[in-house]
């Protein structure tokens, strides 16, 4: 059985709060879990108060082999119990295949209207001459 340390929602609409919970990776997310380790209260203005854990219990799951997720992995990297490293994705800002066709074509048009601009203008010159 594959353990996962994550998030369960609780609160009611508008108002999240979640518990960090130890589940089995099949479970839903808000469905059974094992035990609860911890909270998470985005709302809170104090930065330092929004995550309570209890590292005992966190270090036994993790020592167990039970695998976090990545935001609860911030978490746990954040309160000093695991190192997360950081993670790197360059493809995530390159546009994809209709933006690329879209940009291509407008560039194109932008170019055929500058050049269809300049090529009338040398001869309206000649003109004016003479």
């Amino acid at each position: 059985m594959s353990l996962k340390l994550r998030l369960a929602r609780a609160g009611t609409k508008k108002r999240p709060y979640y518990h960090v919970v130890v589940a089995d990776a099949r479970s839903p997310r808000d469905g059974r879990f094992i035990e609860k380790i911890g909270n998470y209260d985005p709302k809170l203005a104090d930065k330092d108060k929004r995550v309570t854990l209890v590292t005992e219990r966190v270090q036994h799951w993790l020592s167990v082999g039970a695998q976090p997720t990545d935001r609860v992995a911030r978490f746990f990297d954040a309160a000093g119990l695991l190192k997360r490293e950081a993670r790197n994705n360059p493809q995530k800002a390159v546009p994809g295949k209709k933006a690329t066709e879209r940009a291509e074509a407008n560039a194109k048009a932008i170019a055929d209207k500058a050049a269809a601009d300049a090529a009338p203008a040398p001869a309206a010159e000649e003109a004016a001459s003479e």
